[in-house]
């Protein structure tokens, strides 16, 4: 497949054009002069050792959640310079989805969250920079934040942090993978028991244990490599192209 029709898919199927206040430069940021894409590495972060490994893979393409340009020119120096050298010299095109990753319904990490929790009657949640990126719902019975950290994990990785200082059994979830702590408040304003996220600051304990909410924070990579995962099972069942999925896990 040309990497000019995989762009307009990908356009079309994350809705990326629905997101333009996303800081990402979304879409692809580095071309390559192969004909046809034929095989897709996944990764979450464009970094040196997810393009070697996509090297190595003999990858056409990387794609990934955290790209290498984020709104604004940079100059090509320093590890920016090794990254998009690796990039050309291997012939790799890079295509990053950011926010529309996140807020995709099915095939982002929200939606992605939503569906190994089980929750019901999902509605959109959580605004970022005039753009609704999360999602909140019901669980078909309640639950202990113990059940449902289990649940977000269903290959056993652990949560970075778990906070019980809300109800003991959780009816209402809502969800923002990544970096989303700030948004407990949204959380507690629209009523949800539990708030999962991937990263809570220092600073937000005591707010959290005040205002009597749950928390987990799954970790910030670990959150969402969901998302990615999803898009490349969708591509290789409805474009017949091979992939891989990158795993590089920071502990974050």
């Amino acid at each position: 497949m040309k990497l000019q029709e995989l762009d307009e898919y990908f356009r079309t199927m994350l809705k990326i054009s629905d997101f333009s206040s996303d800081p990402s430069q979304n879409g692809v940021q580095v071309e390559n002069s192969r004909k046809e894409v034929n095989k897709i590495a996944f990764a979450v972060d464009a970094c040196a050792e997810t393009i070697s490994r996509a090297a190595k893979e003999n990858a056409d393409m990387l794609f990934v959640h955290h790209g290498l340009f984020w709104g604004h020119e940079q100059v090509l120096t320093g590890i920016h310079y090794n990254r998009i050298g690796e990039l050309i010299t291997n012939d790799i095109a890079l295509y990053a989805c950011h926010i529309p990753l996140d807020a995709n319904d099915p095939n982002g990490n929200n939606y992605g969250l939503a569906a190994r929790l089980g929750l019901k009657n999902l509605k959109p949640f959580g605004i970022w920079r005039n753009m609704v990126i999360g999602v909140m719902g019901e669980f078909e019975k309640p639950v202990s934040i113990d059940q449902a950290a289990k649940a977000m994990f269903p290959n056993g990785e652990k949560p970075v942090a778990v906070l019980p200082f809300g109800k003991k059994q959780i009816e209402t979830c809502a969800v923002i993978s990544g970096g989303a702590g700030e948004d407990v408040y949204q959380a507690k304003e629209a009523g949800a028991d539990l708030y999962i996220t991937g990263e809570i600051e220092h600073e937000l304990y005591h707010p959290i244990l005040e205002m009597g909410i749950n928390v987990i924070a799954g970790g910030h990579y670990q959150t969402e490599t969901v998302g990615v995962s999803l898009v490349a099972k969708k591509v290789q069942a409805e474009l017949g192209l091979e992939t891989v999925f990158i795993d590089v896990p920071t502990g974050m």
